[in-house]
């Protein structure tokens, strides 16, 4: 998986406003509805809530993953959103979360759904890594500590 085939400068988002849960999923669908990635939002947003309500895709150390399935797009899609300031995400940890990666996938595709999920997750271990997410100061910034 190849995050910076799969992330641009128009699929990452500093400074979210956002201060719900469903505010920062709606901010990051938007930023994939500008980037030409979606064209059914509605089909988009209703997949991704009905994950969430499955449960929480609050992670750990202040990171969120929402993700969903959705026939209305053919390979999958990402995008990345920081918020200055920590959002309730339901987490496993109980804390608020400042890094937010969605995905959507079709529905049929399950491999690189859970490859980009695995590949998130192992790179987001590094507390130097989630350290440098929150410094970048572009979204330029942000794609090379993601590629490095």
């Amino acid at each position: 998986m190849n995050l910076k085939a799969l992330l641009t400068k128009e699929t990452v988002a500093l400074h979210l406003k956002g201060t719900t849960k469903d505010a920062i999923i709606n901010e990051l669908l938007d930023l994939l509805v500008c980037a030409g990635k979606i064209s059914d939002r509605a089909s988009a947003y209703n997949s991704v809530i009905e994950r969430e309500n499955k449960m929480s895709t609050g992670m750990k150390h202040g990171i969120a993953i929402p993700h969903g399935k959705t026939g209305t797009i053919t390979d999958l899609i990402a995008c990345i959103g920081v918020s200055d300031n920590p959002v309730d995400f339901d987490s496993l940890d109980g804390e608020a979360c400042r890094i937010f990666i969605m995905t959507l996938s079709p529905l049929e595709k399950t491999g690189p759904h859970l490859q980009f999920l695995a590949e998130i997750s192992l790179l987001f271990k590094s507390a130097e890594k989630r350290a440098e997410i929150l410094k970048a100061g572009d979204a330029e910034e942000i794609l090379k500590i993601l590629a490095g």
